[in-house]
């Protein structure tokens, strides 16, 4: 038994995800460390150079996520067999993306407004102007912004910057038109196949990657940011979105075992690997490629993972949904903005078609807080107040994006499959 336990500890250290956990404590403590022993300066310099690591894991998995969204989904349309199918499919994915987004903008409306982090919050040294990065970005989201991030005006631009719902909708056109060509596309079809083997195979040599990519981005953190300070600056407010974003993984982990059973054991086993990259890195899309494999390894075909994972990426953040309402309530109650129980409804459905189309956008989930803000008359300039902050929010909302995707793809596939 000894023995046995021994191998499961050693395999668990040896594994991605044992890895991972390792790089993110060591990455933690020589931030910490160097944080408290060189100066301000020199901290942000190396804070710079340590951070490269995880820009070159993060590029690396963004140099595939293209050909691998694109050859897959083209298959997996090819294999669905007729437009019935996928808009059957497809209809089924939306409407779960809606109602988990919907959800999760409620958990983080409902503990903002009982907690109240913002109320009798005192916060000096705020810095304004590292706001200006962010509110700049919010003259790109709008209606037409939206369309622009459906629709790809060139299926090479879309690959260029990783557009992956543009690519989206080249490859349901795509793999539609070759569908209806019959057996006179099979070889393409089937050499798009070969291709997506040779780039998920790729994935496995990137993830190798994975733990420096999250010591050096926790590291640099971590040596400009005062730990200390932070949490107690910011405790009633992060421990309100860390009880907020608890609930959304309880009861996202619930409908897991009500509609996959004991299945849902196996799944999060799975996928925590990816759950730690995305922890670590504070980015979903480095796990993409990762999740699709770990998706497919769980049972569930590779025409459903083909299919839901790009749309889910574009329309099913949940985490970044929770911390909207939430975010965007503690700026009012900060700057005693009210806003009453109508108000703070429409300002949620106002967010649940916003955030529908800022797909790829940097900082996503900030550039639609600050949308908002202005839509609601709460100064946008607030957004600074929760800038130092972030980065460790991020963290457990990027997570639970990667929880939420894997969930809804594993349930529509079972639907599919007892379907047949």
């Amino acid at each position: 038994m000894q023995e046995v336990t021994e191998t499961k500890k050693q395999s668990f250290l040896s594994g991605l995800t044992g890895q991972i956990i390792i790089a993110m404590v060591l990455g933690a403590v020589l931030g910490i460390i160097l944080h408290n022993t060189i100066s301000p300066e020199a901290a942000q310099l190396f804070s710079g150079k340590i951070k490269m690591l995880a820009t070159i894991f993060i590029r690396l998995v963004q140099m595939i996520i293209s050909p691998l969204v694109f050859t897959t989904l083209v298959v997996g349309i090819a294999k669905l067999g007729d437009i019935k199918t996928v808009g059957r499919i497809g209809g089924k994915a939306i409407g779960w993306f809606f109602t988990a987004s919907f959800i999760s903008l409620l958990i983080g409306l409902f503990y903002v407004n009982v907690l109240q982090p913002g109320v009798g919050l005192k916060l000096e040294h705020v810095d304004m102007a590292a706001a200006s990065e962010v509110t700049g970005k919010t003259q790109n989201l709008s209606f037409d912004n939206f369309v622009e991030h459906i629709v790809p005006k060139s299926i090479v631009e879309a690959m260029a910057t990783n557009e992956i719902l543009q690519i989206v909708v080249f490859s349901i056109f795509f793999g539609l038109a070759a569908t209806s060509l019959g057996e006179t596309v099979k070889p393409i079809i089937g050499a798009f196949d070969k291709l997506s083997h040779i780039v998920l195979k790729m994935v496995n040599y990137v993830m190798k990657f994975a733990p420096i990519g999250v010591f050096g981005a926790i590291a640099g953190v971590f040596a400009i940011r005062d730990a200390e300070e932070l949490v107690i600056t910011y405790f009633k407010f992060f421990g309100s979105f860390l009880i907020g974003i608890s609930t959304l993984w309880v009861i996202l982990i619930l409908i897991g075992y009500i509609f996959l059973k004991g299945r849902m054991t196996e799944l999060l086993r799975r996928i925590t690997g990816p759950l730690a990259i995305a922890f670590g890195t504070t980015s979903s899309e480095a796990v993409f490629p990762k999740l699709t494999e770990e998706l497919e390894a769980f049972g569930v075909k590779d025409k459903i993972v083909s299919f839901m994972l790009p749309l889910g990426y574009s329309f099913n953040l949940d985490g970044s949904m929770m911390y909207m309402t939430f975010a965007s309530i503690f700026i009012a109650q900060f700057y005693n903005v009210h806003l009453d129980l109508g108000t703070q409804m429409a300002m949620l459905l106002v967010l649940m078609l916003t955030s529908k189309g800022i797909a790829g956008v940097p900082r996503a989930s900030l550039v639609v807080v600050v949308a908002t803000c202005g839509m609601f008359d709460i100064p946008i300039e607030g957004i600074a107040l929760i800038l130092p902050i972030d980065h460790f929010c991020d963290m457990f909302r990027s997570a639970t994006n990667v929880l939420g995707n894997a969930l809804a793809t594993s349930v529509v596939g079972q639907w599919e499959d007892n379907k047949e």
